[in-house]
């Protein structure tokens, strides 16, 4: 690997481990067998660095899993919304990603967020958002406010991360929490299921107060 991507990769995994405050350039260097200088050089210093570091752990995320993962030509809505339940479920618990730094400093920066996140919403999040709002329309109806589009997106979203965010909570409460592959597509399959029954009764609803 080149320099530049090697601070990256090193700079991921320290970051994760320490947070931003913690980590020092000096380690991250070390790590990646580069020049202290090499950061300032690449990046403009520390700051630069985790704003890059943070782009690129989420583009490695949703390069290895893709929104459309396994989806064949003219899928239905439904199979899209699988597709992007089951994909997003696998960017935070598939322990098997290259870039599994990621999801620990994910986790770091919903809860300490920086400047460096405006990056990750612009160029990752918000696209992923706006796929999934479409999804959503096309179940619920076209008719449907923004507003309402945006709470069943943000609903569904919201179960996706409970399993991530909450892990230590549930392994309290359930004990261990593992996700092989089978467990992940077991967990899309329910969320998309409890999803479209939401969806479907909320729009049956609407039609008859429409009525």
């Amino acid at each position: 690997m080149d320099t530049r991507h090697r601070l990256l990769e090193a700079a991921g995994r320290t970051f994760a481990e320490r947070g931003f405050e913690h980590a020092t350039v000096r380690e991250i260097c070390r790590r990646a067998k580069a020049n202290v200088a090499s950061v300032n050089y690449h990046f403009r210093g520390k700051k630069g660095l985790y704003a890059d570091v943070l782009t690129y752990g989420a583009q490695q995320a949703v390069n290895a899993f893709p929104p459309d993962l396994g989806l064949g030509a003219r899928p239905t809505a439904e199979a899209q919304l699988h597709a992007f339940v089951y994909s997003f479920l696998c960017r935070f618990l598939d322990a098997g990603q290259r870039t599994g730094w990621y999801t620990a400093l994910c986790a770091r920066e919903m809860v300490e967020p920086t400047a460096a996140l405006n990056g990750v919403v612009h160029r990752i999040i918000r696209p992923l958002a706006e796929r999934l709002e479409v999804i959503v329309r096309l179940l619920l109806s076209p008719r449907a406010s923004a507003e309402e589009v945006r709470r069943c997106a943000l609903s569904i979203v919201g179960q996706c991360l409970l399993y991530h965010h909450s892990r230590h909570v549930l392994e309290r409460l359930y004990g261990p929490q593992r996700y092989p592959n089978a467990e992940i597509k077991r967990l899309a399959d329910h969320i998309t299921r409890f999803s479209l029954a939401a969806l479907r009764a909320q729009r049956t609803t609407k039609e008859r107060v429409s009525q």
